[in-house]
Protein backbone atom coordinates (compact mmCIF):
# COMPACT_ATOMS: atom_id res chain seq x y z
CA UNK A 1 0.00 0.00 0.00
CA UNK A 2 1.20 3.37 -0.89
CA UNK A 3 0.39 6.48 1.63
CA UNK A 4 1.56 9.84 0.38
CA UNK A 5 0.57 13.43 1.76
CA UNK A 6 -2.14 15.43 -0.73
CA UNK A 7 0.29 17.88 -1.36
CA UNK A 8 -0.29 20.24 -4.50
CA UNK A 9 2.71 19.14 -6.06
CA UNK A 10 1.47 15.15 -5.69
CA UNK A 11 -2.47 15.96 -6.60
CA UNK A 12 -1.72 17.68 -9.92
CA UNK A 13 0.88 14.93 -10.60
CA UNK A 14 -1.86 12.31 -10.32
CA UNK A 15 -5.00 14.48 -11.80
CA UNK A 16 -5.73 11.61 -14.40
CA UNK A 17 -6.23 8.40 -11.92
CA UNK A 18 -9.49 8.93 -10.14
CA UNK A 19 -9.69 10.38 -6.31
CA UNK A 20 -12.61 8.52 -4.05
CA UNK A 21 -14.03 10.03 -1.69
CA UNK A 22 -14.75 7.47 1.13
CA UNK A 23 -16.83 9.55 3.84
CA UNK A 24 -20.28 9.87 4.74
CA UNK A 25 -22.89 12.13 2.86
CA UNK A 26 -22.79 14.52 5.85
CA UNK A 27 -19.26 14.89 5.75
CA UNK A 28 -19.36 16.25 1.93
CA UNK A 29 -21.47 18.82 2.64
CA UNK A 30 -19.70 19.83 5.63
CA UNK A 31 -16.17 20.11 4.12
CA UNK A 32 -16.79 19.96 0.32
CA UNK A 33 -15.10 17.73 -1.40
CA UNK A 34 -11.73 17.72 -3.91
CA UNK A 35 -12.52 19.24 -7.40
CA UNK A 36 -13.39 15.95 -9.70
CA UNK A 37 -13.41 13.55 -6.98
CA UNK A 38 -15.99 10.58 -6.73
CA UNK A 39 -18.06 10.18 -3.73
CA UNK A 40 -18.47 6.81 -2.50
CA UNK A 41 -19.36 6.25 1.24
CA UNK A 42 -17.36 3.13 2.70
CA UNK A 43 -18.62 3.67 6.74
CA UNK A 44 -22.15 4.66 7.29
CA UNK A 45 -22.88 7.19 9.97
CA UNK A 46 -22.94 3.89 12.71
CA UNK A 47 -19.55 2.23 11.24
CA UNK A 48 -21.33 -0.47 8.93
CA UNK A 49 -19.94 -1.32 5.84
CA UNK A 50 -21.24 -3.46 2.75
CA UNK A 51 -17.54 -4.50 1.51
CA UNK A 52 -19.67 -6.18 -2.17
CA UNK A 53 -21.65 -3.47 -2.83
CA UNK A 54 -19.06 -0.30 -2.20
CA UNK A 55 -16.18 -2.52 -4.74
CA UNK A 56 -19.17 -3.08 -7.11
CA UNK A 57 -19.53 0.98 -7.47
CA UNK A 58 -15.80 1.01 -6.95
CA UNK A 59 -15.26 -1.13 -10.07
CA UNK A 60 -17.79 1.26 -12.34
CA UNK A 61 -15.64 4.16 -11.48
CA UNK A 62 -12.05 2.29 -11.66
CA UNK A 63 -12.38 -0.44 -14.02
CA UNK A 64 -9.80 -2.86 -13.61
CA UNK A 65 -8.35 -3.22 -10.05
CA UNK A 66 -4.47 -2.82 -11.60
CA UNK A 67 -5.69 0.98 -12.57
CA UNK A 68 -4.44 3.06 -10.31
CA UNK A 69 -6.59 5.44 -7.69
CA UNK A 70 -6.26 7.36 -5.12
CA UNK A 71 -8.36 7.28 -1.57
CA UNK A 72 -9.46 10.00 0.59
CA UNK A 73 -11.30 10.44 4.08
CA UNK A 74 -11.03 13.38 6.55
CA UNK A 75 -8.04 12.39 8.30
CA UNK A 76 -6.84 9.62 6.47
CA UNK A 77 -7.40 6.98 9.37
CA UNK A 78 -10.16 4.97 7.16
CA UNK A 79 -8.56 5.18 3.84
CA UNK A 80 -5.55 3.76 5.51
CA UNK A 81 -7.64 0.55 6.80
CA UNK A 82 -9.35 0.61 3.48
CA UNK A 83 -6.56 0.90 1.10
CA UNK A 84 -4.37 -1.84 3.09
CA UNK A 85 -7.43 -4.15 2.33
CA UNK A 86 -7.72 -3.75 -0.96
CA UNK A 87 -3.79 -3.81 -1.69
CA UNK A 88 -3.63 -7.17 -0.17
CA UNK A 89 -6.48 -8.18 -2.37
CA UNK A 90 -4.34 -7.07 -5.49
CA UNK A 91 -5.58 -3.37 -5.91
CA UNK A 92 -3.86 -0.04 -6.97
CA UNK A 93 -4.26 1.86 -4.73
CA UNK A 94 -2.92 5.48 -2.86
CA UNK A 95 -3.99 6.47 0.68
CA UNK A 96 -4.15 9.94 0.89
CA UNK A 97 -2.89 10.49 4.40
CA UNK A 98 -4.32 13.68 6.26
CA UNK A 99 -7.20 13.45 3.93
CA UNK A 100 -9.14 16.58 3.33
CA UNK A 101 -8.37 18.21 6.41
CA UNK A 102 -4.88 18.33 5.14
CA UNK A 103 -5.81 19.22 1.86
CA UNK A 104 -7.93 22.60 3.74
CA UNK A 105 -4.98 23.34 6.16
CA UNK A 106 -2.46 23.41 3.24
CA UNK A 107 -4.76 24.93 0.44
CA UNK A 108 -2.93 22.58 -1.81
CA UNK A 109 -6.23 21.41 -4.48
CA UNK A 110 -9.74 23.06 -5.32
CA UNK A 111 -12.29 22.05 -2.54
CA UNK A 112 -16.09 22.44 -4.03
CA UNK A 113 -19.03 22.52 -2.87
CA UNK A 114 -20.79 18.79 -2.24
CA UNK A 115 -23.73 18.99 -4.92
CA UNK A 116 -26.06 15.45 -4.64
CA UNK A 117 -26.21 14.22 -8.41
Amino acid sequence: MISEYPTKEYLESQKDFPTIDIRTEGEWYQTGILENSHTLTFFDEMGQYNIEDFLEKLHNIIGDKSNKFLLICRTGSRTGQIAHYLSQQGYNVVNLAGGITYVMMENSFPVVEYKRG
